[in-house]
């Protein structure tokens, strides 16, 4: 069986706050990407979001997720932007983790799908999610814009990295 290689594309440590972290130009030369953010906290507790090539339709997704003491499930069609959280808002304070895996990303004939994994730890009021989700397209991802929520920014240390797999 082959092993997966990880390659560094591109890392985007935020210097000062920012409503959206951009990565344009992606290479053509892998078979799937993975964003792994770190270190990530909000100027107001919102959701993040993940946009492909700019286009703001046609997002669907199913979630998984838990914090602590429920268990949760959703999904939606058809909407604007894939969600990076969604059962529970990202705090202003505590720092969490997500990884995105994005599968045939330069494929031109299929949809685009990924698998997002998402823990926020709050001291003992945090949650895990899970989400699996495609975008209607069939055009190869050439940027992804990763957008905080509700109005806010990602802050000053976050760090944004892309892997070529």
């Amino acid at each position: 069986m082959a092993t997966a290689t990880y390659t560094p594309i591109a890392t985007q440590t935020l210097g000062s706050a920012a409503s959206t972290i951009t990565f344009s130009s992606i290479p053509q030369t892998y078979t799937d990407l993975r964003v792994v953010l770190t270190n990530i906290t909000l100027s107001t507790a919102s959701s993040l979001y993940m946009i492909y090539n700019g286009l703001t339709s046609g997002y669907g997704l199913i979630n998984l997720g838990s914090n602590g003491s429920t268990a949760t499930s959703a999904s939606l069609s058809s909407t604007g932007q894939m969600p990076l959280s969604y059962i529970a808002n990202l705090a202003t304070t505590i720092p969490s983790t997500i990884t995105v895996d994005i599968f045939s990303y330069a494929n031109s004939t299929t949809f685009k799908s990924c698998l997002v994994t998402n823990a926020q730890d709050y001291n003992g009021s945090g949650a895990v999610e899970m989400l699996s989700g495609s975008k209607n397209a069939t055009t190869a991802i050439t940027s992804l814009t990763l957008q905080a929520g509700g109005g806010g920014n990602f802050n000053t240390g976050t760090i944004a990295t892309l892997f070529g797999i």
